[in-house]
């Protein structure tokens, strides 16, 4: 069992190195080609324990570990989406403390079972949360749900949907959670990126929900959303410098053996200074992010600093990943070239789980500025 203890803490990242190169690193390419990842990859990660981090064991730095040696060994932002969608499906449950949701979905989520998903966005309010327009009306021991949600990831091989519905009135009181299993349509979306990631459009028609999927008290899903939205935002930071971190791996090593003109490119020096700026803005992000997910797990109040890391870390992915795809030349662009993948990934960072722009207007509020 992975614990919270510091050595134990390395063998976690060597458990995941290992699992990252054999399981994940040979065939993330045809994952990307299939739009999915296997449902196998989910029961494999469950033997090792992996989805059960930050649920039935481990916490919010051993989950920073796993993000950052599943994507600097060979893996993707786009498949940490695609296989730990529990990390966003399941935490109101787990917070809940219902345990009959929590043994009907949450559980059989970590073990692999089942593949969950959340959906809050829809087409007419992203960021704006608390303007969520599908409703949840009760009917005898139903809720009956009409509406839609967009940009929904596993949406497509969702086994069930934590969904964001409003039982009551207009604005945040209103907003309640509801775990779907069937009875909606489906369409699936093709993306910029993230492509071994599925992603989907989902309808509510007169959709019949048993009140007992209700997470927590009706009218306060808000709350959950908002509190979860804080580690799913730290998650993305981490997958951001991450990201950054494999690309500059990747453009060291092709600049090591790529010759122009009679000697490797990483003897010129307009090449070395620029891995050098690259490695500062990931060193700085990593220290940044690592130090906050340290104090939100000691229990601070770190909303700022989430907002400050999450956006320092995405800034940082897009300019690395940008200077990779110039530094490895035509190859750069090339879909066979696995920085071009990161390059496509990194788009999604600064907009999935509140955009960049929404992150700086919540800490100029939270600052006291706006």
């Amino acid at each position: 069992m992975i614990t919270k203890d510091l050595y134990e803490r390395k063998e976690l990242r060597e458990l995941v190195r290992d699992f990252t190169r054999k399981e994940i690193a040979p065939h993330i390419d045809q994952w990307e080609r299939d739009g999915e990842v296997p449902r196998e990859l989910h029961e494999k990660a469950a033997e090792l324990d992996l989805l059960g981090i930050g649920f039935e064991h481990g916490d919010l730095l051993d989950t920073v570990a796993l993000t950052e040696e599943i994507i600097q060994n060979g893996g993707s932002s786009g498949l940490m989406a695609a296989l730990f969608t529990l990390g966003i499906a399941i935490p109101h449950i787990w917070q809940s403390g219902n345990e009959d949701l929590i043994e009907r979905f949450a559980k059989p989520a970590i073990r692999g079972e089942k593949i969950g998903s959340l959906a809050v966005t829809e087409p007419g309010a992203g960021s704006d949360v608390a303007a969520i327009r599908t409703t949840a009306v009760r009917d005898g021991d139903h809720y009956v749900v009409n509406g839609e949600k967009t940009f929904i990831t596993s949406g497509c091989r969702a086994d069930f949907v934590t969904t964001a519905v409003r039982t009551g009135d207009k604005g945040y009181q209103g907003i309640s959670l509801l775990v779907v299993e069937d009875g909606f349509t489906r369409r699936k979306l093709d993306k910029m990126g993230w492509h071994c990631s599925d992603t989907a459009e989902l309808h509510f028609d007169d959709v019949r929900v048993p009140a007992k999927n209700l997470v927590g008290e009706e009218n306060q899903g808000f709350v959950l959303i908002m509190q979860q939205f804080q580690v799913e935002r730290i998650t993305m930071a981490v997958e951001a410098y991450a990201t950054a971190q494999r690309a500059l791996d990747l453009t060291v090593e092709w600049v090591r053996g790529r010759e122009t003109f009679g000697k490797p490119l990483i003897k010129r020096q307009v090449v070395s200074h620029k891995l050098a700026a690259m490695a500062q803005k990931i060193d700085l992000a990593r220290t940044y992010t690592r130090e906050v997910a340290a104090r939100i797990q000691r229990g601070e109040d770190c909303v700022t600093e989430v907002c400050f890391a999450k956006n320092a870390a995405v800034q940082a992915c897009d300019e690395v990943v940008d200077a990779a795809v110039q530094l490895h030349g035509g190859m750069g662009y090339m879909r066979e070239s696995e920085v071009e993948r990161h390059y496509r990934d990194a788009r999604i960072l600064g907009i999935g789980g509140g955009a960049s722009e929404v992150m700086t207007e919540l800490a100029a509020r939270r600052l006291g500025f706006a």
